[in-house]
């Protein structure tokens, strides 16, 4: 799948509840499926600067492919960096600097997360990005 086509599909999931209760159910459900990280990849150098709470972003690049893992204690948080790794993992480095994550506006998102978490939520993106620039000057 495309980027755009799993961001296309996360807007329709959430298409399917009319209350931001139910989306907000839906979003600790993806993080109670996120698989989380070894302890030992919960360092310094993994946490995401900016978030309220304490998140851990792992990237790995494989076949030309940039891989994400992330956890965090925060379990809103946990759900919201799913939505990015289900959205960014598995592409090139070239395709998630060139990404336009629409899906975050067209959900709602931004307009329904308290400021620290939107602050959060873009820390996450922009580091998801970094690590592909970093990672595409060496491909």
């Amino acid at each position: 799948m495309t980027i755009n086509e799993t961001q296309d599909e996360i807007i329709d999931e959430f298409a399917l509840f009319d209350d931001w209760a139910d989306k907000y159910e839906y979003i600790i459900d993806l993080g109670k499926k996120l698989k989380g990280l070894p302890e030992e990849q919960k360092t310094e150098d993994n946490i995401i600067k900016g978030c309220q709470s304490r998140v851990w972003l792992n990237a790995r690049f494989e076949n030309g492919k940039l891989l994400f893992d992330a956890d965090s204690e925060a379990i809103i948080v946990k759900g919201l960096v799913n939505m990015l790794i289900r959205v960014l993992s598995g592409h090139t480095p070239d395709e998630i600097t060139a990404a336009d994550l629409y899906f975050i506006d067209k959900i709602g998102m931004t307009s329904h997360l308290a400021q620290t978490r939107s602050n959060g939520l873009a820390s996450m993106v922009k580091q998801m990005k970094n690590y592909a620039i970093a990672y595409g000057l060496k491909a």
